[in-house]
């Protein structure tokens, strides 16, 4: 009785420890309370009635369908990883920045280099994409380069609030890092960042058709069909798109987005584009207005503009690097491929830390299929 009741005395000392380790940190990774968000959020037509919607309405998970992902999830085994190790490309970052180039660090990470200035996207250098160190869906590949060896940047977007785009420590580390840089963000973002520490100064937040200029760069915060929440709740903040324009060259960044018709519009409005980068991973027939499948972001890229350039390129984000869904590892890409070629529509798909000559993209290996 004495050796069972130790026992259960062990499991439970080890369950709380373990608890307490997956709490840690817990309130600051979360951010910004509703309180702080509201002054922030509360002046755009987006929001009503205390949160943001999409303008063309997106259908969310309803709990018919929540006891069978979770069973999908629980039993989906090695589904969505890759059979061998991802392999990485060497750092390569040159001194000027280039006329049109991007590098992909993973998932939606990525630097554009644009008439001679830099923007870096969705930063996430962590282990993991949660609140908790020790929970929450892992690194499928180590980060290819370390912060402290990226380039300064002219600037830092995010696109919306998510784990997966929003990364505390990132954060916390890019704005100690590199002192100059201003963090561009949608509206009620910034709160989480003034909870982090980072200056006032440093901040811009703008609505969806807001825009601001940096550098030589006018950034728009444009619209996406998504949602956003960090805690318990949802749609507190904005989600968007973004347009980077330099003097000569156009950039969208997708960041994470169902499809939506209304990208025709942001295509006659702000592009053609050069170059786009586009999220096709993490789909399910479950949630099939907040992420766009791959054949869904050839549409996209066509619906931008994409048609009016024959040198227009389709890089493709939000895969490869945190199994988020359902389908295998590869697939986006064995989609997207086939896809574009279809459309004619150009496109490249880095390794994590490759860098694309957008201008001069060289053809290579498709080196994802091996992995599965």
């Amino acid at each position: 009785m004495r050796a069972r009741q130790a026992a259960s005395s062990a499991l439970a000392g080890a369950g709380a420890l373990w608890f307490a380790r997956a709490a840690r940190g817990l309130p600051s990774s979360i951010g910004a309370s509703v309180g702080d968000i509201r002054p922030y959020a509360a002046g755009s037509p987006n929001y009503r009635d205390g949160r943001f919607h999409n303008l063309d309405p997106a259908s969310v998970l309803g709990p018919e369908d929540g006891g069978g992902l979770l069973k999908d999830m629980l039993t989906r085994g090695s589904r969505g990883t890759p059979r061998s190790e991802v392999p990485l490309a060497p750092a390569l970052a040159p001194v000027d920045a280039a006329e049109l180039a991007v590098t992909w660090f993973g998932h939606s990470s990525a630097l554009v280099e644009i008439d001679g200035y830099r923007v870096l996207c969705d930063p996430v250098w962590s282990e993991r994409v949660s609140p908790s160190p020790t929970v929450g869906p892992k690194r499928m590949h180590p980060v290819p380069i370390e912060l402290q060896a990226l380039p300064a940047a002219d600037a830092v977007l995010i696109s919306h609030d998510h784990y997966d785009h929003l990364d505390r420590d990132t954060v916390e580390a890019l704005a100690a890092l590199q002192p100059d840089v201003r963090f561009v963000v949608p509206l009620g973002i910034g709160a989480h960042l003034r909870r982090w520490k980072v200056a006032e100064n440093r901040i811009v937040e703008l609505d969806w058709d807001q825009h601001v200029e940096v550098e030589g760069l006018r950034i728009t915060c444009t619209e996406a069909r998504h949602f956003s929440g960090r805690g318990l709740q949802r749609d507190i903040t904005l989600w968007s798109s973004w347009v980077i324009a330099g003097p000569t060259r156009r950039v969208f960044f997708g960041g994470d987005t169902g499809y939506t018709p209304r990208f025709a519009d942001l295509g006659d409005k702000y592009g053609p584009f050069d170059l786009t980068l586009l999220p096709v991973g993490a789909y399910d027939r479950r949630w099939p207005d907040v992420h766009m499948d791959p054949e869904q972001a050839v549409r996209t890229h066509l619906d931008l503009g994409g048609t009016d350039r024959r040198d227009s390129l389709l890089v493709p984000v939000h895969w490869g690097t945190f199994n988020l869904a359902l389908h295998s590892w590869s697939e986006p890409i064995a989609r997207l491929v086939p896809a574009a070629q279809e459309s004619r529509v150009a496109t490249a798909v880095p390794m994590p830390g490759q860098r694309i000559d957008a201008l001069h993209p060289v053809p290579r290996e498709p080196w994802w299929i091996p992995l599965g």
